[in-house]
């Protein structure tokens, strides 16, 4: 396994390799994340799988670009980083705002994807956690999202049912990202771009159904049942646009089954992928 920093467009990414045997898998985190929420797949899946997990720019250790601000940006620099790392197709797994991404990237290229697994996907539907939409009004947002230990339980709170399902490596990876410098206006102007105090913007999520509706790339969809800032009904709805999808729902588990579930969810990842 190994971590390397891909410049693209003078734009330094970080990401991870596990240089598995099996196919290719790029892997992309939430909002506000970091590669390190892979973690407990490499450890099951590295192996036998090429996992690639990478830090969208902004977050993590990479770079800041103004040009990968919206999801369809983010998926141009996920192919460039692709295109550097020599990988012509890829199966696509994300989570929360990754998994979105996920799905541009399916748009945008599709030739090339194997398949996409969307787990707890953003921008399905216009609902979402109720902080978030609070964040995205001015001065209200600076306050809310301010670096500390309590932006980091905020974080966790919200993002696993059961906290214990916070591993070490994860957490010292969220203290990192919430103490990063410019990362907390980052996380508000990318997440004002998406959400309003109405919701996740409209024209956001109807794009989300448009390209759903005409995916033709093996398409699984998993969320947790108990997630408080995604409902499952969004997932729900997006496998009856997506034809010949597949739908898992897991019973106590929140917004990242990556973590709450790895068990459950590295052996869907192993029956679908290998």
């Amino acid at each position: 396994m190994t971590d390397s920093f891909v410049v693209i467009n003078s734009v330094r990414i970080r990401c991870r390799d596990s240089g598995g045997d099996g196919p290719a898998v790029l892997m992309t985190h939430g909002i506000g994340e970091s590669l390190e929420f892979w973690h407990r797949q490499f450890d099951d899946l590295g192996p036998s799988l090429r996992l690639i997990a990478w830090d969208m720019p902004g977050h993590g250790l990479s770079d800041e670009s103004a040009d990968a601000m919206s999801l369809e940006g983010q998926a141009r620099v996920a192919w460039s980083l692709l295109d550097q790392l020599g990988v012509q197709r890829v199966h696509l797994v994300g989570n929360s705002l990754g998994a979105a991404m996920s799905l541009r990237m399916a748009d945008q290229a599709p030739a090339r994807v194997d398949s996409l697994v969307l787990a707890n996907s953003a921008a399905l539907g216009p609902e979402v956690f109720g902080a978030f939409k609070l964040m995205s009004l001015p001065w209200l947002g600076e306050l809310m999202n301010k670096p500390g230990p309590t932006a980091v339980a905020q974080q966790i709170k919200a993002i696993v049912l059961r906290p214990e399902a916070i591993t070490p490596h994860v957490r010292t990876a969220i203290e990192r990202n919430v103490r990063r410098p410019g990362g907390a206006a980052h996380f508000l102007k990318q997440l004002r771009g998406m959400t309003t105090l109405r919701g996740q913007r409209e024209a956001v999520w109807t794009r989300s159904h448009q390209i759903l509706q005409g995916l033709k790339v093996p398409t699984r969809i998993v969320h947790g049942e108990q997630d408080v800032v995604l409902p499952i009904a969004h997932s729900v709805r997006a496998h009856g646009l997506c034809k010949g999808s597949a739908l898992v729902r897991l019973q106590d588990c929140g917004h990242t089954p990556q973590l709450e579930q790895p068990g459950v969810f590295n052996e869907l990842l192993r029956q679908w992928l290998l």
